[in-house]
């Protein structure tokens, strides 16, 4: 009887146990939905479970090769202009097609205004005294000042000279090469050469290692434990910015204030020389850390796209073959030793068709975050203040997207670079540098990398895929699952 009793309690404690449990579950799932659905007209849509919402279908789709899954699946659920979720911890509505983009390009700093996670901000420690959107609109303001078409152009020359050293040193008198890996070294020697005048190839392969971190760790997990991605691209960030630019700054000042460099040499210099509104100088610690955003920022995306300009190259010869006789125009119209410039650019009309049309089949980024900063309306639906608003740009394979829309792109799947002559796609279709007045400020040194890259490229090599049809992955780049390993056959002298 005794151990009946004993038996009854524990099992009657457990019971209490599980319903204990339940019920906190219950109470945070109700929380979770009752504050996620408590706003008047919202898009239709679903804030998936508790604290993780539908995150892990959201980068699922990305890693599995599929990253228009998860849009698709729910514009044809729910509507065709706008629906809600949650991702990436916060209450987040997608807006899709031209009128999303065009209605977030033009309205931002005035509805919305850019948003990064706050995970981010441990890996770029933004000014002290001002927000993460004070430094964004502040870099946006003289960040042009450098990087427009007339800037940029006493820049051609130097990008086709470390174009010409990459392939001499890691291309040639190869038989097999795996393209993605390569690219990002000549992403960086440009970025480096650039932005602060670094050109060693031992230097600039040292501060590689901790640069590599830096970037895997952007995106990772934020778990901020020892062993993490995350913890080491904290560390590495500090490491470069401390440790390297701070000294490169401190040197180049001194340069400056002798007259060794001119203000106008590099990025760094016109950071060190520009001031804001109030006559300010930037602190060193803030240039360094807007040179490393601009590190980043120029590597990944740029490097991808000439990975894929590979790719397309490889699987379309007459394509290849018009690109390459445009190409060696260009270069035998060169004396011996004769580097790239400016005139030579403006003759790569058809080679930039093509990368445009790579950028539109598969576009490095996916899409970007903004934040609500007032309510408003869209396409009738309510956009609560401090809600996170994802445009989506482009989507590879996506029906719904504006890339792959027939409605702006006839034949959406053919790849068809005349798509871009003459006016080209119409406004607020074609954004993979965005649009409207907050275009991309290095759309022109992308535009110069990859044409210089492609010069170089072409007039060198025919190529075949290693791996026919290999799978695109997003995590969250846009790049080849194997890295697009490729056999290069030279031309003959």
């Amino acid at each position: 009887m005794e151990q009946y009793y004993h038996n009854n309690l524990y099992l009657n404690l457990l019971l209490l146990f599980i319903s204990a449990v339940s019920l906190s579950f219950a109470a945070i799932f109700y929380k979770h939905r009752s504050q996620y659905y408590n706003h008047p007209n919202l898009p239709p849509g679903r804030p998936g479970i508790p604290y993780l919402g539908e995150t892990l279908d959201f980068l699922s789709t990305g890693w599995t090769g599929r990253p228009e899954k998860f849009v698709t699946d729910r514009i044809r659920e729910f509507s065709s202009s706008a629906f809600k979720t949650h991702i990436v911890g916060e209450p987040t509505v997608v807006l899709t097609g031209a009128e999303g983009n065009k209605f977030l390009f033009t309205n931002e700093n005035k509805l919305v205004v850019v948003w990064w996670p706050d995970s981010v901000s441990k890996i770029f420690p933004f000014s002290e005294t001002t927000s993460i959107h004070e430094e964004s609109r502040r870099f946006r303001k003289f960040l042009p000042q450098f990087m427009k078409p007339e800037a940029l152009q006493r820049y051609v020359g130097e990008m086709d000279e470390v174009a010409r050293r990459h392939f001499a040193s890691l291309w040639e008198d190869r038989y097999r090469v795996e393209v993605l890996p390569l690219v990002k070294k000549y992403t960086f020697w440009v970025a480096c050469r650039l932005f602060v005048s670094l050109d060693d190839p031992a230097r600039i392969a040292e501060l590689g290692v901790p640069f590599d971190d830096v970037a895997s760790g952007i995106f990772a997990l934020p778990f901020d434990l020892p062993w993490t991605p995350f913890r080491r691209a904290i560390r590495a960030s500090k490491f470069i910015r401390e440790e390297y630019l701070v000294g490169i700054i401190r040197r180049r000042k001194a340069e400056l204030a002798t007259a060794a460099a001119a203000a106008e040499e590099d990025i760094l210099s016109y950071m060190l020389t520009a001031t804001d509104d109030g006559g300010e100088h930037m602190s060193e610690i803030d240039i360094a850390d807007k040179i490393l955003g601009l590190l980043v920022g120029s590597h990944d995306t740029a490097a991808a796209t000439c990975t894929f300009v590979v790719k397309f190259l490889s699987e379309l010869p007459d394509v290849y073959d018009r690109v390459y006789q445009e190409q060696m125009e260009i270069a035998r119209s060169k004396s011996a030793g004769e580097l790239l410039n400016w005139e030579d650019i403006k003759k790569m009309k058809y080679s930039w068709n093509v990368a445009c049309e790579v950028l539109r089949l598969t576009p490095p980024v996916q899409g970007s975050f903004r934040e609500a900063t007032t309510d408003f309306i869209f396409s009738g639906f309510s956009i609560p203040k401090g809600w996170k608003v994802h445009v989506v740009l482009l989507l590879y394979w996506s029906v719904p997207s504006t890339h792959k829309n027939e409605k702006y792109f006839p034949k959406p799947e053919k790849f068809d670079p005349s798509r871009f002559e003459g006016s080209g796609p119409e406004p607020y279709t074609f954004v993979p540098f965005g649009g409207g007045p907050k275009m991309c400020p290095g759309k022109e040194y992308a535009r110069l990398e990859i044409l210089v890259f492609m010069h170089n490229l072409v007039k060198r090599f025919r190529f075949e895929m290693l791996i026919p049809g290999e799978k695109i992955i997003v995590n969250p780049i846009c790049v080849p699952a194997n890295g697009l390993p490729i056999r290069l056959f030279p031309h003959k002298a």
